[in-house]
């Protein structure tokens, strides 16, 4: 697992109160129990983790250009934007 991923799995996994083990690449946030307001800190926190701006809409998420289907969706769009800013 590289180290962009095991960041992000760290940033849900506080989030949601977890351990890191307990999330994984399939997960969904909402399978971790992660609320509304947690998906926004979320987003918060990986912006400031990765110095990116997520285009995520916190008032309508499925109408967003960012996938937060799963983790693994989560972290193929932040490698985009990372990669985008180079």
């Amino acid at each position: 697992m590289s180290s962009l991923q095991n960041r992000v799995i760290r940033i849900i996994a506080e989030q949601a109160v977890l351990d890191p083990t307990d999330v994984t690449l399939d997960s969904t946030l909402d399978s971790l129990g992660i609320d509304s307001l947690g998906l926004v800190e979320s987003i918060f926190a990986i912006e400031e983790a990765f110095d990116i701006t997520v285009p995520f809409n916190a008032n309508n998420p499925a109408e967003s250009d960012f996938d937060i289907s799963s983790v693994r969706s989560i972290i193929a769009g932040i490698e985009k934007l990372i990669a985008e800013q180079a």
